[in-house]
């Protein structure tokens, strides 16, 4: 074995002190957050309502992670709550979001006005009472200028957080409150915006696509050629409900310096269609040197959602879908085939169509 000289162990712990101070962030980002009616009265137990079960079995992963990010696709509007068409779900949804370790919620999508103007405003009350960093949609102008992009300070990385949707279902934006809109002149402002403020990293949050679809259409690809072309590092896709491939992109140096997610499917909800009952976990690991920053590592995991019958009441739990693939004998046949039949169909897909990006286990 060689010795190590002094020269050497200096550099190490060196090196081992940048890591130390903040020169690597890891990310963790998922799909749509979803309340259909059977969830929200799935999760009233001895009046009130919780969600700890259903983030359970994935908690451990959101928590490990620097900064987590997830697609809030429901206003807070209050009672009464509903589900599709027109969403409204219980706060205790976004305090459980919270413990379960989610650092970020967006919400520009086109549920966002569903409550109309009184469940925009009400939602992003009950966010900053909750102390959950938000971004998407705004109570005037005034504040959107003031707060948007959003800035993220983590592990000495400055991070700025931008969020779209294609649309609100047809439904108008009540005045004086704002939901951000796919628009290349307003992203070309708002990123100019976040550059004076020099981020470390940009991040993207895009609602958009075709329902359903499992391969991204040419107006994603479009835009997320432009937005990455104008300095965005990671572009993260919802509202498909499906998953799409995820793909790095690469300098001319060979280093990675973005990631693309046109789609990372159902996080959560209650749709129950082939390749609708679940989604991908996406796991970024960043790390800024000298020359800038760039993609250390880029991973995803599935995930599942489970809804077994208990004492006549259905229930709904977020699994890590390749842990439970060969330990899923305590679910009937039904729900054993439909986990396979995700995991093989999901798989199949990523296999094929992902750049770069491989399979994680959880922790």
């Amino acid at each position: 074995m060689k010795k190590v000289t002094g020269l050497a162990c200096f550099l190490i712990l060196f090196q081992l002190q940048l890591r130390a101070t903040g020169d690597t962030v890891n990310l963790l980002f998922v799909g749509d957050v979803m309340q259909h009616l059977p969830q929200v009265n799935a999760a009233f137990e001895e009046g009130n309502y919780n969600y700890e079960p259903c983030f359970r079995y994935v908690k451990n992963e959101i928590e490990a992670a620097g900064l987590a990010l997830a697609n809030l696709e429901t206003p807070l509007g209050g009672k009464p709550y509903s589900g599709y068409p027109r969403f409204s779900a219980p706060d205790q949804i976004a305090s459980a979001l919270k413990e379960t370790g989610f650092d970020v919620l967006l919400t520009a999508n086109n549920h966002s006005c569903d409550r109309n103007g009184k469940g925009i405003g009400r939602t992003i009350k009950m966010l900053d009472s909750f102390g959950i960093k938000h971004t998407g949609m705004f109570a005037n102008a005034d504040e959107r200028a003031e707060r948007y992009p959003l800035m993220v300070e983590k592990n000495g990385f400055r991070i700025a957080i931008l969020n779209y949707t294609y649309g609100t279902n047809g439904i108008p934006v009540d005045k004086p409150y704002v939901v951000n809109l796919i628009d290349t002149g307003t992203m070309v402002k708002d990123l100019e915006t976040a550059k004076l403020a020099a981020p470390d990293l940009i991040i993207a949050y895009l609602h958009w696509g075709t329902e359903y679809a499992r391969k991204p259409n040419e107006n994603q690809k479009e835009l997320a050629d432009f937005l990455y072309c104008k300095g965005v590092h990671l572009i993260i896709g919802s509202h498909p409900h499906v998953i799409q491939h995820i793909e790095k992109r690469y300098q001319a140096n060979g280093r990675c310096r973005g990631v693309i997610a046109y789609s990372l499917g159902n996080f959560v909800s209650n749709q129950s269609n082939t390749n609708t009952d679940g989604g991908a976990v996406l796991r970024v690991s960043i790390v800024k040197d000298s020359t800038g920053t760039f993609v250390a590592e880029a991973e995803y995991a599935l995930v599942w959602v489970y809804k077994p019958v208990e004492n006549r009441k259905r229930k709904y739990f977020i699994l890590p879908a390749a842990e439970y693939e060969n330990n899923s004998s305590f679910m009937d046949l039904t729900h054993q085939k439909k986990l396979k039949t995700f995991i093989d169909s999901s798989r199949k897909l990523l296999n094929e169509e992902n750049i770069g990006v491989k399979e994680f286990r959880f922790n």
